[in-house]
């Protein structure tokens, strides 16, 4: 696989996202559902807590890239909702560290919502992976 960024300008890579990614040569692709702080079990769990939600999203992201013989470094979409930007923001550290250890800078949105599916989820991650 071959992945050529696409960054007009230079302000978004500082940010640690491209604008866009030119992907060729894969021969797989994973459209990952959105992966929010849940438990094995399917229960919510860290209340309260963004930066632990936003961890265990990616944690559960991460074991669904796994499943498909994939890592955090195959993804090349990301979509972020949160029904609270402003806390999102104050932990998005959480997040660019990891994609940065994985050398990934998927291109990225994120949103801010009235809520998620489960009440008390503050963050949910959806990933488009190729390999």
């Amino acid at each position: 696989m071959e992945r050529t960024a696409v960054n007009p300008w230079p302000w978004s890579v500082e940010l640690g996202y491209h604008q866009g990614e030119v992907v060729s040569g894969h021969t797989r692709t994973l459209y990952c559902s959105g992966q929010a702080a849940m438990g094995g079990d399917g229960t919510p769990r860290h209340a309260g807590d963004v930066a632990a939600q936003l961890a265990l999203s990616l944690d559960n992201l991460e074991a669904v890239l796994d499943g498909a013989g994939m890592a955090l470094a195959n993804l090349v979409r990301l979509t972020v909702y949160t029904t609270d930007v402003d806390g999102l923001f104050e932990h998005y550290g959480v997040l660019a560290a990891r994609l940065g250890a994985a050398g990934v800078a998927p291109t990225t949105t994120m949103l801010g919502v009235a809520r998620l599916a489960v009440p008390g989820l503050v963050v949910e991650l959806e990933g488009t992976a190729v390999a």
